[in-house]
């Protein structure tokens, strides 16, 4: 008789991986200090498709025109962690300004260290802001939607009373009869005017 296995769909993670894998990531923010520990700063995108066009999300970069409208060349924008990408396009005014103002909020807090110790050159942060700057742990500048706010009020005898299917159904037959019924008015216009 042959002994059946199961085979669990839920990996296990052992202590000694989890443990290997937080040394990796305390050596990695060691290694890459003082930049933030969540990589580049990413824009702001809608998913694609239906179902997720409403929800907001990290996109891959950030596009040649919202880096020119918030001043920062091509060029530098990824020496001082800021994502790009030239694929990109910007298909809504929203979306656009939403992510220039996400730029000129990071440019303002940024701090750049100078390439050479002591050797401080034109757009460098100043020896006290660098002596005050820390690493950024977790995500920076995290993407949050605003959830709608609800207004609570009672409901009144005239809330109760209105018949909404019936207003509907009234709206769309008006609907339906406007130009039958312009055209009526424009008749006995001229009638009256006889």
């Amino acid at each position: 008789m042959h002994a059946v296995s199961t085979i669990s769909t839920s990996p296990k993670v052992s202590h000694a991986r989890k443990a290997r894998r937080r040394i990796a990531r305390q050596k990695k923010a060691v290694r890459i200090f003082p930049r933030p520990t969540s990589g580049p700063l990413r824009p702001i995108v809608h998913g694609q498709t239906l179902k997720y066009n409403m929800k907001l999300r990290a996109g891959r970069g950030f596009t040649l025109e919202e880096l020119k409208a918030a001043g920062i060349s091509k060029k530098l924008a990824p020496t001082i962690g800021i994502a790009v990408d030239h694929r990109r396009k910007n298909r809504s005014l929203e979306g656009l300004q939403a992510n220039v103002q996400r730029l000129k909020t990071f440019k303002a807090k940024l701090v750049v260290f100078p390439r050479r110790a002591r050797k401080f050159k034109a757009g460098d942060s100043t020896a006290e802001e660098l002596a005050t700057a820390t690493q950024v742990q977790g995500p920076y500048m995290p993407i949050s939607r605003e959830k709608p706010s609800v207004e609570l009020m009672k409901v009144t005898e005239e809330m109760k009373s209105f018949k909404a299917y019936n207003k509907l159904r009234v709206e769309r037959m008006n609907e339906r009869h406007i130009g039958a019924r312009l055209k009526k008015a424009a008749e006995a216009e001229k009638e009256d005017k006889k």
